[in-house]
Parts: C-alpha cells; sequence; structure tokens
C-alpha cells in the first residue's frame, strides 16, 4: 500500500533568512511524499519577504505562487485566524517547520501563548506529539533565548538553528540554502536526494 501523502505546516516570521523559507517551500511542493502544504506568515515575516527576496503580494493569496512558481500544493492561512483547520489537534497534519524563526515566535512557542495562528499551530504539534522543528535565527543568543529553547525542546520540539554548513564544499550561497533545506525535510521524514551526505574523510586525503 502506498504511503500516505503528507501535510506539512509552514510558519514564516520576521527574523533574517527568507530564501530558506523560499527553499523549504519549494522542495515540499516537489516531493512526491508531500501532499498539501498549509504556509502561515506573520505580518514582519511578509516585510522580510519583502526586503530579501523582493516580492511584494499586494493580494496575499497570491504569495505562494510568488515564491514558488506553479505552486499547486501550497496555500495560505492567516496569521491571524485562530480558528483556522490547523489550530485544532483534529486537524491532521505530519510536521510543521518555522522558518525562519525569530526569538519573539520562539518565545510564544516555549511559553504556550498561542497568540497567533502560527505559535498556535504550533503548540498543536507539541500536545499532540507531531513534529516541530524551529529554525531559530539570532546571533549572539541571549540567555532568555537559551532558556526558551530549552523549553520548547523539552516540550518535544527540535532546534535546528539556520546555521549553513561549508564542509561540503558550497560553490553559491543556493547551495548552502539547498543544503539546510535539505536538512529540514529529512527531519521532517522526507528524505532528500539532493542532500549532500557526508561519508567520511576520502583515504587519499588521510595520508
Amino acid at each position: 500500500m502506498a504511503a500516505k501523502a503528507k501535510t506539512i505546516v509552514v510558519g514564516i516570521t520576521g527574523a533574517s533568512g527568507a530564501a530558506y523559507a523560499r527553499k523549504v517551500l519549494e522542495l515540499l511542493e516537489a516531493d512526491a511524499g508531500v501532499g498539501r502544504v498549509h504556509m502561515v506568515i506573520s505580518e514582519a515575516g511578509q516585510r522580510l519577504i519583502a526586503m530579501e527576496l523582493g516580492i511584494v503580494a499586494q493580494d496575499l493569496k497570491r504569495l505562494p505562487e510568488m515564491l514558488v512558481p506553479g505552486a499547486k500544493k501550497i496555500d495560505l492561512l492567516p496569521n491571524k485566524d485562530i480558528g483556522a483547520s490547523i489550530a485544532s489537534g483534529t486537524y491532521p497534519v505530519d510536521g510543521m517547520v518555522v522558518v525562519p524563526c525569530t526569538t519573539g515566535a520562539l518565545a510564544s512557542i516555549a511559553t504556550g501563548m498561542s497568540d497567533d495562528l502560527i505559535a498556535r499551530a504550533a503548540d498543536v504539534c507539541l500536545k499532540e506529539r507531531r513534529r516541530l522543528i524551529l529554525c531559530v535565527r539570532e546571533t549572539p543568543l541571549s540567555r532568555v533565548h537559551l532558556e526558551n529553547m530549552l523549553r520548547a525542546e523539552a516540550a518535544g520540539a527540535m532546534i535546528m538553528p539556520a546555521v549553513p554548513a561549508f564542509y561540503f564544499g558550497p560553490k553559491t550561497i543556493d547551495d548552502l540554502v539547498t543544503q539546510f533545506a535539505c536538512r529540514v525535510l529529512e527531519h521532517l521524514g522526507l528524505p532528500q536526494t539532493e542532500e549532500y551526505r557526508w561519508m567520511g574523510v576520502p583515504k587519499k586525503e588521510q595520508g
């Protein structure tokens, strides 16, 4: 029997890293294992998309296709709509990622504030024991940030800072972004063929 296509929630907040959000959405759209993607973006996230990607949607409903041309699986839910489907544990969701995740969103999730749809959907993932990945983007980190990360992790979230890797010899910024996005999808239970996998140091380099 074929595996059921996954439903994934993507939250986008106002921390720097809009390229990560777009790449995650692109990979989810292209993944045959994904049937539906619910995208929720904060007001600061909208400003981030405009500033870093130059994308401004006069009609927010058009934003998914502006981010991922030809998108069929991605639908936008208003961040103020705390009555949306994903705000209830009875709605079947397989996982959620907040990318990038501000320390403000982290705090709201870690303390169970549920003051907007992103935070409420994340809270639902925690209480229903579903995958929740928080791609926190901030530096340096204060004790408040670190303690909130510990709270969220203790509640079941995965803290996955938006940190690029260099060991695989990236040639472009897109290489860096793609590798990180592939790692995110892997942790959502969606293996990625584009991900570089470390196989150890080649013998000729070991001397």
